[in-house]
């Protein structure tokens, strides 16, 4: 069944409830439109006015559309909402309303999945169940007393009929994409498809609470050793596809100045441990938070950081993390060449292109962004330029570094908006220099060794039948002259046995 009809539909209906709510003026001027482009976007977008969902009137307009349209645009307004230096201080506040604020469902509603899910009834699960004390895009916290021991824990549920929202906007965005990739052939490059599914499958994670409970088990082991910085365990039988029992934490939002200083915690520390923890997470571990905006942080009155909300989590292998660090590393060093190898080393940069070339385009990103105030050095602006030369030369969408990107600038503005004057780049420095340290150094070369043994000997004892079958594969082909048969099995089983050895020894030794 053709559904581009309803595709159609839902991005009409998009444009249509930003102009009814007020949202598309306030868009247009944040983008910096010019008057004439301006007034034409209004004059086409006024006849499909009534076309546009209500909203709220009691909220600002771009909060009140982002709200009415659904959980993927309020996603989307959950990470402007950390961008004050992008979108100013007063549209930042108000989007923070999409973070924990939203319209809550029932209490009984919320009971009769915990009833449905767990297959018995909250009463006798909990002794008390209380009413919602936050609600997001897609699942809304209570906080319960356990029958069994009485203690306090957070319950998470899904909010009703979500999945089905979520998969109908993703539906219209993958027909937006195919027709940005149709109408401007420039964009292709990009992989806007690819984004969509890479966004496709954050957003399933998000939507199974098992898979998070799971995330959050893993980041708490990871992060156990972690000072400053702690995360809620999951309870497992209280837990299921849309129901999640976590530990209480307790603290106030990290989004709140004004409690944090009467708290006498020093927020220019805490902005530079926020910033430092994401990169020891991303590059040492190789996991991490992918959603770490002020509503999904509190702290604690002796300054630790609670992460919550585990839906969204961000996975790197070790190749990206080398050189995704090295990447850093030479921005920071303005090793500007060294930055241009990687790029072509990890074949992000066609090959055909002039590394000496796209070094001086590099260099034409990081020194303008060096040369700045401390208050204006940012990773997203050291991103948007980036973005501008790799286009130039070519350079694909790399959907494995989407979430990390996103989130490094997500992070930086959770840290800005704690300590304005923070500069990036300092704090980043020692982070880096320490995985570069342990992860390209004598050290590092020894555990890849070490590795690439216990995997020879693991699959050391089959490499006989295999070289031999080679052999024989080989010694079939008509160009070939027939080998001794006599001399595939016995060169076979000496290489095979020299690689085991070899194994075993150096797995031994290291």
């Amino acid at each position: 069944m053709l559904r581009w009809p309803l595709n159609i539909w839902r991005l009409i209906r998009t444009g249509a409830t930003f102009e009814r709510t007020g949202a598309m003026a306030v868009v247009l001027e944040k983008m910096d439109v010019p008057p004439r482009l301006r007034f034409a976007a209004r004059v086409l977008g006024w006849p499909f006015k009534f076309l546009g969902l209500r909203g709220d009137p009691a909220l600002p307009p771009l909060t009140r559309a982002l709200t009415v349209l659904g959980p993927a645009y309020i996603k989307f307004g959950q990470t402007l909402a950390t961008r004050p230096d992008v979108v100013g201080p007063e549209l930042a506040d108000q989007l923070r309303y999409l973070q924990d604020k939203l319209q809550p469902f029932s209490r009984l509603k919320a009971m009769e999945t915990i009833t449905e899910e767990l297959g018995r009834a909250v009463t006798e699960l909990f002794s008390e169940f209380s009413e919602p004390v936050a609600a997001a895009s897609i699942a809304q916290v209570h906080w319960a007393i356990k029958a069994e021991t009485g203690n306090k824990v957070a319950v998470k549920v899904l909010r009703p009929g979500v999945e089905r929202a979520f998969r109908t906007d993703v539906e219209a965005f993958y027909f937006a994409a195919s027709l940005i990739e149709l109408l401007l052939p420039k964009t292709r490059r990009l992989r806007p498809r690819d984004v969509i599914a890479h966004f496709e499958s954050v957003v399933e994670g998000e939507l199974d609470l098992r898979l998070e409970a799971a995330s959050a088990a893993e980041f708490a082991a990871n992060t156990e050793n972690d000072a400053g910085f702690s995360v809620p365990r999951p309870i497992w039988h209280l837990s299921s596809r849309r129901v999640l029992t976590l530990g209480w934490a307790e603290g106030v939002p990290m989004g709140d100045n004004e409690a944090l200083d009467v708290l006498g915690i020093d927020r220019a520390e805490l902005g530079t441990r926020v910033l430092t923890l994401f990169l020891r997470h991303a590059l040492r571990d190789g996991f991490f938070h992918g959603d770490m905006h002020q509503g999904n942080l509190k702290v604690t009155g002796s300054g630790e950081i609670i992460a919550l909300d585990f839906g969204i989590m961000g996975r790197i292998d070790g190749f990206t993390r080398r050189a995704y660090a090295e990447i850093l590393f030479g921005f920071i060093r303005k090793d500007y060449r060294r930055v241009a190898e990687v790029h072509f080393e990890m074949g992000y940069v066609p090959p055909d292109r002039d590394i000496d070339e796209f070094a001086r385009a590099l260099r034409s990103v990081g020194e303008p962004i060096f040369g700045m105030d401390a208050r204006h050095i940012s990773m997203a602006k050291l991103l948007a330029y980036l973005f501008e030369v790799t286009e130039r030369f070519g350079m694909e969408t790399r959907t494995e570094l989407i979430l990390l990107q996103r989130t490094m600038v997500v992070v930086e503005g959770v840290a800005r908006s704690l300590n304005p004057e923070i500069n990036m780049w300092h704090v980043a420095r020692p982070v880096v220099e320490e995985y570069i340290r342990e992860s390209i150094g004598p050290q590092a070369l020894a555990r890849d060794l070490a590795q690439s043994a216990r995997i020879l000997a693991r699959f050391g004892p089959h490499l006989p039948r295999m070289i031999e079958d080679a052999l024989i594969a080989q010694a079939q082909r008509p160009e070939h002259a027939q080998p001794s048969r006599a001399v595939g099995p016995l060169s076979a089983a000496i290489v095979g046995a020299g690689l085991v050895g070899f194994g075993v020894l150096l797995g031994a030794v290291l």
